[in-house]
Parts: C-alpha cells; structure tokens; sequence
C-alpha cells in the first residue's frame, strides 16, 4: 500500500466516521445505537493504524529506507501509544 492508497483509506475512513456521527447527534436520546458506536470503534482503531503506517513510510522515506518495508502494526501497539 503505497502513500496514495493510504491517504485515500484515510479519507474513506473519516467520512464514514463523520457519517455515524452526524447520524448519532441527530438520534433520539432513547436510542442506543450499539452497532453504530462498535463501528466507530473500528473506525478509530483502523486510523490510528492507517496513520501510524504512513508516519512510519514517511520516516523510512526521509531517512534513506525504503518505505515499502513499513508495515501495518496491530492495533494493540498503536493503541497504546496514546497512553
């Protein structure tokens, strides 16, 4: 997945998200949207990876590596960095 292909996930991603956000603000306060809320999770974790992979192609890049030995790092690793 080149830097292109990613940029493109990204914003895929995103739109999705902000779609079942606005859906989210605009539900009732007595309706709980379960599948909703599981998918932003999904979405979260899949653009924190997404992001990660492209700092970590960006970074091979500008110190002579080849980008293309980056590689996707389970969500458990990228997730933690936030702690």
């Amino acid at each position: 997945m080149d830097e292109r292909d990613i940029l493109q996930r990204i914003t895929t991603l995103v739109d999705e998200e902000r779609e079942l956000r606005e859906r989210g603000e605009s539900a009732s306060p007595d309706h709980d949207h379960v599948p909703d809320r599981i998918r932003l999770q999904q979405l979260e974790e899949d653009l924190d990876q997404c992001w990660d992979l492209l700092r970590q192609r960006r970074a091979k890049k500008q110190y002579g590596e080849n980008p293309d030995d980056a590689e996707a790092r389970p969500v458990s690793q990228v997730e933690d960095y936030k702690n």
